[in-house]
This record gives C-alpha cells, sequence and structure tokens, in this order.
C-alpha cells in the first residue's frame, strides 16, 4: 500500500504508527513516555537516545494524525527534490535540533523552578508560597486556593508549612520530568524547507495556500503562543520554532553550495 508516498515518507510514517501502537497496547505494563520522550537535564530518567526516540512517540491519536498529515503534505515533494538521503538528513536534523535547543530551554527554566523550590524550603511562609504557586503552576492555583487562605490565616501552624514544603518539591519534581514528545519539530522544520525551496506551491487546506504563506502563518502563531506563555498550554512551541530555525539554516547551507543539491 502506497497511496502515493515516497518511500521514506511511507516509511516514517509506518514507524510513527508502530511507535503509537506499542504505546497504547502496552499502557500500564511500560510507560514507553517515560523511556522514549525526551526529558530534561534534571530529570532521574535522561538518556541520550531520547532525543531520537521522542520524535516518535506521540500523546494521543489525534497528535499523531497531525504530524503525519504534515509529513505527507509537505515531505513527498521534498523527497523527490532533494533525494532520499538529504530528505533524512533535513528531517533528523530538525527534529533533534528542535529537540535539543528545547531540551537547554527547559533545563534552564526548571533550573529556575529548583531554585526558587530550595530558597522556599529554606524560608516558608504564605507570601512566598503564594509567589511560588502563581508562577509555576497558577493553571491549578484555584486547586489550593482554600489551603493558601487557611495557611496565610495561620502562618505558623506546622502541618500548613509540612504541606507547603511538600507541594513545592511535587512542582518541582514534576517540572523536571514531563518529556518532550513528537515529530513536530521535524515536521515544521519540513514546511520551513518547503517555504525556501517551493514558496509559491499551493497546498490545499480547506482552500489553496502558498506555502510560503503557510510557514509564515505557523511561525507567527508559534511566536504569539511563546510571548502569550500560557501554563494551561502543553504544546511545545518553542521546539517547533526551533525546528523551522534549522531547516532554514540547513537549506541557505545547501542554496549557498549548489553542489549540495546533486
Amino acid at each position: 500500500m502506497n497511496l502515493g508516498l515516497t518511500p521514506f515518507v511511507q516509511r516514517l510514517i509506518i514507524i510513527n504508527i508502530v511507535f503509537f501502537l506499542a504505546t497504547t497496547f502496552l499502557a500500564g505494563k511500560v510507560d514507553l513516555y517515560n523511556i522514549l520522550g525526551l526529558h530534561g537535564l534534571y530529570s532521574d530518567h535522561l538518556a541520550p537516545y531520547q532525543f531520537v526516540s521522542y520524535m516518535f512517540m506521540h500523546a494521543d491519536f489525534t497528535h499523531l494524525l497531525g504530524n503525519m498529515i504534515g509529513l505527507v503534505l509537505f515531505g513527498r515533494l521534498l523527497e523527490i527534490f532533494l533525494g532520499p538521503k538529504k530528505f533524512l538528513i533535513l528531517y533528523f536534523v530538525c527534529g533533534i535540533g528542535a529537540g535539543f535547543l528545547y531540551w537547554a530551554l527547559n533545563s534552564y527554566e526548571v533550573s529556575k523552578v529548583r531554585q526558587d523550590a530550595i530558597e522556599y524550603v529554606s524560608d516558608p511562609n504564605p507570601d512566598a508560597f503564594n509567589t511560588f504557586i502563581n508562577s509555576f503552576y497558577s493553571n491549578g492555583y484555584e486547586s489550593v486556593s482554600e489551603f493558601i487562605d487557611a495557611y496565610s490565616e495561620h502562618p505558623d501552624n506546622a502541618v500548613y508549612i509540612a504541606q507547603s514544603k511538600e507541594f513545592v518539591n511535587t512542582i518541582s519534581y514534576m517540572q523536571a520530568n514531563i518529556p518532550l514528545i513528537g515529530a513536530s519539530g521535524a515536521v515544521f522544520g519540513i514546511l520551513m524547507a518547503m517555504a525556501l525551496l517551493f514558496p509559491n506551491t499551493e497546498i490545499n487546506i480547506f482552500i489553496p495556500v502558498k506555502v510560503k504563506y503557510l510557514a509564515t502563518i505557523y511561525g507567527l502563531y508559534e511566536i504569539y503562543s511563546l510571548y502569550e506563555n500560557r501554563q494551561d498550554d502543553n504544546v511545545a512551541h518553542f521546539a517547533h520554532l526551533a525546528g523551522m530555525i534549522f531547516a532554514f539554516i540547513l537549506v541557505r547551507y545547501w542554496k549557498t553550495n549548489r553542489n549540495s543539491f546533486y
């Protein structure tokens, strides 16, 4: 079954589906998200192979479907034009590069959470607890608002102090152990490469849209999402942008060194 797919686009789709099915069928027995997702610097679960394996893990069917549609829409023409070798180089450079840049940024952000947690545990008080929750757990603020009120009324209560320390440490641990998953960094890189190499090619997404406009819209949306920085948004927007950045650098290099295309 080919469905008009080029060889390595088809193989990448099959690999992603296999990983998704394995994750689904092994749920409750083996935590593949924990094993294969890319963990941060401060996680006990970090392993070097995760910089590759994370690209084949997806949160749910919708996540998988969206990335595979992008791979089909943008990958086929690129594989034909670049050839299988350079297409795979593009895919993995963007995917691994996006993962690494996101990992570095996440490690920096988690280091701030850890430092604030250490400072709070050494000097706990209601105001500092409220600040910590607002900074790193704002989307769950309502769930602990009653506790914050009670703690504020009884700041010397040993039980409240102990509970607040435990909660702060739990948030710090959770932040350090949220894995990055998905092929989006690689797929956004493919989109950027298409926009650079075939800017006026039209893609039918409800209506015909030129690839250069599609890449611009997606890029601006990712920048806006980073700026908005909603704590309840679990999409790795920086990884998407990083994939586009690596594609831009790689394609510009290939264009500058014309022989690289042949």
